[in-house]
């Protein structure tokens, strides 16, 4: 049971306090738990909590470094341990992003929009505005990409291409002259985990997502605990239901202190370097040019040809409109 001062100190909010209740009770269930941390707001508030709620029981910390992370999180990630007397193990990926870019294809707009791209592309699809029974027998195994660019999935259905205004009459002016691709993230992360989760026979996986960032995730899941998950291990979003003003009162009550790229760059959101699925990757590129310029020049190697193809659409949108 979650020790009584724990609940006592708690902020004046009672799905904090249930957080930390449902948290003591998974640590006691499963042995062998690992938890990634990312070095951002999320994974501190996250990380704070599970060390609140320890109590001496094991816990693997783990961060996967994708290739391109910032200075910042490096040196956050030394601050985090010295204040918790804990270990972040420092995980090489099993293919960096700058490699999965040139392997799979560069991120552009979304996951969900990069993955349709994707599909359509390896089809070598022409990008023409024909009906969508014309389309399928012509690219017969392609029917959810082809669902996708024909706006076949429901009336204002967020899986349809009209989601991103006049972003269909772009593509056909202006086809797209590079791979698209969403699968950076596939060696970055997901193939690191499997092989460290099978290392240390992880029993749960505890992460840092909240519905609220929104994106598939919020599709996706609908609980904080998934007891059978896609690779058979049971996974814990503490955060999960917590929306911005949970994280802030959590942040105000206990002091946390995040890492530069938050405190003193003023970011909103770490994750890797520029990734172009972010609205406001303009901003983050300027704060990245100011401050970690050396960074700035990798990220726009890597992901150039996105971010001047996303601008053209931009530009394309707002005559439209």
């Amino acid at each position: 049971m979650v020790k009584k001062e724990i609940l006592e100190a708690a902020p004046d909010n009672q799905l904090i306090r249930n957080t930390f209740i449902k948290a003591d009770k998974l640590l006691d269930s499963y042995k062998n738990p690992i938890c990634s941390v990312s070095g951002g707001s999320d994974s501190d508030t996250m990380l704070d909590l599970i060390e609140k709620v320890r109590n001496g029981r094991p816990v693997k910390y783990v961060f996967y470094d994708t290739g391109i992370e910032y200075e910042a999180t490096k040196r956050h990630l030394k601050y985090l341990e010295e204040k918790y007397g804990i270990e972040i193990e420092r995980l090489r990926a099993v293919k960096p992003v700058p490699l999965g870019c040139r392997d799979y294809g560069i991120p552009f707009m979304s996951k969900q929009t990069s993955m349709y791209i994707s599909r359509l592309q390896k089809h070598g699809f022409e990008w023409r505005d024909e009906p969508f029974d014309e389309l399928i027998k012509r690219y017969p195994k392609c029917q959810s990409a082809l669902r996708w660019w024909c706006n076949k999935w429901g009336e204002k259905s967020s899986f349809n291409i009209d989601r991103n205004k006049a972003l269909k009459a772009f593509m056909i002016q202006n086809p797209p002259d590079f791979p698209i691709s969403y699968m950076c993230c596939e060696g970055a992360k997901k193939k690191t985990a499997k092989l460290i989760d099978q290392k240390y026979d992880c029993c749960l996986k505890i992460i840092g997502e909240r519905r609220a960032e929104g994106g598939i995730r919020a599709l996706r899941y609908h609980s904080c605990f998934d007891p059978v998950a896609e690779d058979s291990i049971p996974t814990y979003r503490p955060l999960f239901f917590w929306d911005d003003a949970d994280k802030k009162q959590y942040k105000e009550h206990y002091g946390l202190v995040y890492s530069d790229c938050y405190e003193e760059w003023h970011m909103t959101r770490t994750g890797c370097a520029g990734c172009p699925f972010g609205s406001r990757f303009e901003e983050e590129l300027e704060l990245i040019k100011k401050h970690e310029p050396r960074l700035y020049q990798a990220i726009n190697n890597i992901f150039g040809k996105s971010y001047e193809y996303t601008r053209r659409y931009r530009k394309f949108k707002n005559k439209k409109e």
